[in-house]
């Protein structure tokens, strides 16, 4: 029997209702986002176009920056787009497609971090056997299975959600169409939808995050074998990834290891993932590898040659 469902399109009360605020947000989140395009996109032509960076870590370092522009163009543009409207709304179909595509995006990055991850730990304890574990083939079958799981783990929220009745209030308290904001709407008892969203989204964020930090650990304790300048490039190779995964993996579980209930830090702790965090990891992967910026220079010295 098909939920009833008497809302057609829902109101988003945005990031702030203040007129002011909004304009200021309007011109930052503007920036926010072309920094995000252009510094992803930069490094995306710069590892495709360089001899140089054709290591697995880079590979995937180039799905990540994918995987941000498409994340971030997901989110963002509507959410920059409503600063300007008063009457900020979403149809019923957009709000299911920016929840599915947030969430499989979402997911591919947290399952892309992970390997990248263990792409860091194969180099550092067994690079005598990292291009024979780490080839071509088994690069491709990582981030296909990255995307396979982030596909998974989206459509799981966005059935269940868009199975629910809706039949007013249609207001979300938030800039984007999400599980939690969604089912306070829902006009039935959404506690065992709530129970399986944790355990879907929370226990991705909780479990990969598990997988990074003991990554981590066996990574720091192996280190005691390698030289002094051995062990500071391991270290700014791994401080780059670290400092991505605590910007990406602890809002999520602020997010998403509870249950169903909306805070009013909720907005404010989202912008780090939807927004902060993709446009921060191209900066933070070019500024710290060297390898790249040697790259990008070449690069820029052959265009203007």
């Amino acid at each position: 029997m098909e939920p009833a469902n008497n809302v057609s399109e829902f109101i988003l009360l945005g990031l702030t209702q203040h007129q002011e605020s909004e304009q200021i947000c309007f011109v930052l989140f503007s920036f926010f986002y072309a920094v995000t395009i252009v510094g992803n996109l930069l490094i995306i032509i710069t590892i495709k176009s360089s001899q140089s960076l054709i290591s697995p870590m880079y590979f995937f370092l180039s799905y990540l920056s994918f995987v941000d522009i498409s994340y971030s163009t997901a989110i963002a543009p509507k959410m920059i787009a409503d600063f300007l409207v008063e009457r900020k709304t979403i149809s019923f179909a957009g709000c299911m497609t920016q929840l599915f595509f947030g969430h499989f995006l979402g997911g591919t990055e947290v399952f892309l971090l992970t390997i990248m991850a263990y792409d860091r730990y194969i180099a550092i304890c067994k690079p005598l056997h990292y291009m024979t574990i780490m080839s071509g083939r088994v690069c491709g079958w990582l981030v296909l299975g990255c995307w396979t799981g982030g596909f998974v783990h989206s459509i799981i929220q966005t059935l269940l959600t868009t199975h629910l009745p809706f039949c007013g209030p249609n207001e979300i308290d938030h800039y984007l169409c999400d599980v939690h904001p969604l089912l306070k709407l829902a006009c039935t008892d959404t506690y065992i939808v709530g129970i399986i969203v944790v355990a879907n989204t929370g226990m991705i964020s909780l479990t990969s995050f598990v997988v990074l930090v003991t990554s981590y650990v066996v990574i720091l304790f192996s280190l005691r074998r390698h030289t002094t300048e051995g062990r500071l490039k391991a270290l700014s190779t791994c401080a780059s990834h670290i400092t991505v995964v605590i910007i990406c993996f602890g809002p999520c579980m602020f997010i998403y290891l509870r249950p169903t209930t909306t805070l009013s830090e909720d907005k404010s702790v989202s912008v780090f993932y939807t927004v902060v965090t993709p446009m921060l990891n191209p900066l933070i992967y070019t500024l710290r590898n060297e390898e790249v910026k040697n790259a990008m220079r070449k690069m820029w010295i052959q265009k203007v040659d």
